[in-house]
């Protein structure tokens, strides 16, 4: 049975970077995939000093089961040599607007010149209101899924 816990329901958003510039130190993520099909991704994803193997199921809108579990650093080593394509890296940031700690992550490799932003929600249709910093809802458009990005670049679209 999938509980909330289990649930990821979560937006995604372009940020308009004159307007948005990073106040804190942020955490670098180098993340692979081992699945990218449209019924699962499996990825692993080095964030700073602390290694985790992550499972997502299809998605139903902004929602999508979500299981996480911290492994190896060594571990995750050897997986991201599996991987699919190339990985993806970025810096994260937290940063909290009103209620909400969203994530802001700046592309580097591949991807250099894609900001974005994300939020969780705790309900699919939870009313949010967005800090002055972002540009555009990218929340259904899968070219901007990390999964996609590790595939298809940024830099050449």
């Amino acid at each position: 049975m999938i509980t909330q816990e289990m649930l990821e329901i979560e937006r995604k958003f372009i940020v308009d970077t004159s307007k948005w510039k990073p106040v804190t130190k942020g955490k670098t993520i180098v993340q692979g995939y081992l699945s990218t099909d449209k019924n699962r991704v499996v990825r692993v994803r080095i964030m700073g000093e602390e290694a985790y193997l992550t499972i997502k199921g299809a998605n139903d809108g902004i929602m999508r089961t979500e299981l996480e579990y911290p492994i190896p650093m060594k571990d995750a080593r050897v997986l991201l040599e599996m991987c699919l394509d190339f990985p993806v890296e970025k810096t994260r940031y937290f940063e909290r607007h009103l209620n909400k700690l969203w994530e802001i992550d700046i592309f580097n490799g591949l991807n250099e010149g894609l900001v974005l932003a994300e939020v969780e929600l705790q309900e699919k249709d939870e009313a949010i209101s967005l800090p002055e910093w972002i540009k555009e809802e990218v929340s259904f458009d899968r070219r901007f899924y990390n999964a996609y990005l590790t595939q298809h670049p940024f830099s050449k679209w």
